[in-house]
C-alpha cells in the first residue's frame, strides 16, 4: 500500500474536479439543450436556449463559472475496499474547497443558518456535505456536485399515505407547476420514491447524476406531461420545461410512502475525479 496517493494529491485532484464542474457542463446535458433548441417552436424560448448554450460555451472557453451562483458543495466519495488513506480525507476535501474558492474563484455561499455569518470559504458546520460509500474497485472516486439555491429552494418532500401511490405523478406535476420559472428551466427533475424521510431526498438528488438521456418509459411519460405544462425555458413559455425526469426508488416501511422532488436547473453541474494507487489522478 506504499504507492497510495497523498493528501496533496487529493487536494489537487478535487480542486480540479471543482473547476471542471463549474466551467464545463457535462456533454449529455449540453446535447439535451442543443436538441431542445433545435426542436423548440416558440421564438422567445428558442432565444433563451441559444443564450444558455452561448453561456455554456463562454464558460468553457474562458474557464470561468457558468453561473454566478456557484452553489454549496456535495461530495460523493466512493472508497475502494483495498484503499488505504494515511491522512484525514475529510480535511483534504475541505482544504481543496477552500483553495478552489480563492483560485477559481467561487462565490462564498456558506453561512450560519441563523446568524447568516459567512465563513467566506464555502465550508462550515456540515458543509461541504460529504456522502461516503464503499466500492469494489481499487480506487477512490470523488464526485463534486455544486448545488445552487434557485432550483434547490423549489424542491419538496411529502410523506404520502401508502394508499396515495396513484397520486405520485400528480404530486410531481403539481410541484413542477408551482415552481414555474423560479428554478431556471429547462430543469432536470430528480425524484426519490420510498426509503425514509431523508433517504427519499438522497435518492432524488443522486438521480440527477444519471445521464440525462437515461430514462425509462415511466420517466419519459412524466417528461412529456411536464413539458405539456408550457412553462418553457426560464419560465417564458415554450415546449421545453424539463430536459429529463429521473426517478430512483427504495423499499420503505409498510406504513410510509416518502416522495422527494429535487429540482435541478439547466446547469446540472458535476464532475468526478478518480485516484488510483501508483498513478496520476484523472477527471472522468
Amino acid at each position: 500500500m506504499s504507492e497510495s496517493f497523498s493528501y496533496e494529491d487529493v487536494i489537487d485532484g478535487v480542486k480540479s474536479a471543482i473547476k471542471q464542474a463549474q466551467t464545463v457542463l457535462p456533454k449529455d446535458v449540453v446535447q439535451a439543450l442543443e436538441k431542445a433548441e433545435k426542436s423548440e417552436s416558440e421564438d422567445v424560448a428558442k432565444s433563451h436556449l441559444q443564450a444558455i448554450l452561448k453561456n455554456v460555451s463562454i464558460a468553457k472557453e474562458k474557464s470561468i463559472p457558468m453561473c454566478q451562483d456557484t452553489g454549496i458543495f456535495i461530495f460523493k466519495v466512493e472508497i475502494g475496499r483495498n484503499i488505504v488513506l494515511p491522512f484525514n480525507l475529510e480535511e483534504a476535501l475541505r482544504e481543496a474547497l477552500r483553495q478552489a474558492t480563492l483560485e477559481i474563484p467561487l462565490r462564498p455561499n456558506a453561512v450560519h443558518p441563523i446568524t447568516r455569518h459567512n465563513s467566506n470559504d464555502n465550508t462550515g458546520v456540515g458543509l461541504p456535505d460529504i456522502k461516503y460509500s464503499f466500492i469494489d474497485e481499487d480506487e477512490l472516486r470523488v464526485t463534486v456536485v455544486p448545488k445552487g439555491a434557485g432550483s434547490e429552494n423549489m424542491s419538496v418532500l411529502k410523506m404520502m399515505n401508502p394508499t396515495e401511490v396513484n397520486s405520485i405523478d400528480d404530486f410531481i406535476l403539481e410541484s413542477v407547476f408551482n415552481a414555474g420559472g423560479k428554478p431556471c428551466p429547462p430543469v432536470i427533475v430528480g425524484v426519490g420514491v420510498g426509503g425514509s424521510f431523508d433517504k427519499s431526498a438522497i435518492l432524488a438528488k443522486t438521480s440527477l447524476l444519471r445521464d440525462v438521456q437515461d430514462m425509462d418509459e415511466e420517466e419519459l411519460h412524466l417528461l412529456r406531461r411536464i413539458n405539456s405544462l408550457g412553462i418553457g425555458p426560464m419560465g417564458m413559455g415554450g415546449d421545453t420545461t424539463a430536459l429529463a425526469v429521473h426517478i430512483n426508488k427504495a423499499h420503505c416501511h409498510t406504513a410510509s410512502l416518502p416522495v422527494a422532488i429535487n429540482i435541478q436547473c439547466w446547469a446540472n453541474r458535476h464532475s468526478t475525479v478518480v485516484f488510483r494507487r501508483g498513478s496520476q489522478w484523472n477527471i472522468i
